[in-house]
Formats: structure tokens, C-alpha cells, sequence
């Protein structure tokens, strides 16, 4: 298998759940699909997706929720 490391888009904070009392968009062993939402990307009140752009499953979360992120910086690795 290999492994696709999906890169942060923007610069800003990264929250992997839609809401704090929300679950988690997706866990490690997770499968996903292209376009599947794995997290969010907030800038100055407005959030973006951050979705899939393989099919596989979510090896690995680079940053924890809440944390700072810079565009390019890695976020999720996938195996494909």
C-alpha cells in the first residue's frame, strides 16, 4: 500500500469535528472516499472542508483539534 499525505490548504486552526459536541468527521482506520470531509479549516469565522482527494483508509492525523495550522503543512495521511 502506499501513502498519500494530504497537505493543510490554508492557513488558519484545524478542527476535526463539525461542533464540540460533535464526533469526529473521521478516526485512524477510517475508510474514506474521494471528497469525504476528514476536517475543517477555520480562518476569521469562515470554515472550509478539507476533503479527501484519494479513496483509502486514515492512517495517521498529523495536528490535534484546535491546533494551529499553516497552508501546506501535513494533515492526514491516507493509505491507498
Amino acid at each position: 500500500m502506499a501513502t498519500h499525505t494530504m497537505p493543510c490548504p490554508l492557513p488558519g486552526t484545524f478542527y476535526r469535528r463539525s461542533a464540540p459536541d460533535q464526533p469526529p468527521f473521521k478516526e485512524v482506520d477510517d475508510m474514506v472516499a474521494v471528497g469525504d470531509t476528514v476536517g475543517l479549516v477555520e480562518v476569521m469565522k469562515t470554515f472550509t472542508p478539507v476533503t479527501a482527494d484519494v479513496a483509502g483508509k486514515i492512517a495517521a492525523f498529523h495536528v490535534e483539534n484546535e491546533d494551529a495550522v499553516m497552508a501546506g503543512q501535513p494533515l492526514v495521511d491516507i493509505e491507498t
